[in-house]
């Protein structure tokens, strides 16, 4: 069974920092290209980080480029997502997706693309 598990969200103040964890179950991980998407409340998904099932290429939302990384270890089949210097516009649920990419290097950006999701973890950033 597929399954990916958020952890790390929490309270920051603003210009604080987070580290997001996904843990993926389910077998093949290094097969699968991942993405952070968020959702605040009262607005839709929105792309926030994406990797290639390799780790390279990435790709990142214009709102969070220069502040968050992406990141992922195949050997411990987990994903992260570094924020610095968070906003309380960061504030929102945090979802880590996966895709099946098994034979391509490409990073997706649009929430349709991807095949499994996890629970979510709250962010929330005070000012």
């Amino acid at each position: 069974q597929v399954q990916l598990v958020e952890s790390g969200g929490g309270l920051v103040q603003a210009g604080g920092s987070l580290r997001l964890s996904c843990a993926a179950s389910g077998g093949g991980f290094s097969t699968y290209a991942m993405g952070w998407f968020r959702q605040a409340s009262g607005k839709e998904r929105e792309f926030v980080a994406a990797i290639s099932r390799s780790g390279s290429p990435t790709r990142y939302a214009d709102s969070v480029k220069g502040r968050f990384t992406i990141s992922r270890d195949n050997a411990k089949n987990t994903v992260y997502l570094h924020m610095n210097s968070l906003k309380p516009e960061d504030t929102a649920v945090y979802y880590c997706a996966k895709k099946y990419s098994p034979s391509d290097p490409n990073v997706y950006i649009r929430d349709h693309s991807y095949e499994y999701w996890g629970q979510g973890t709250q962010v929330t950033v005070s000012s």
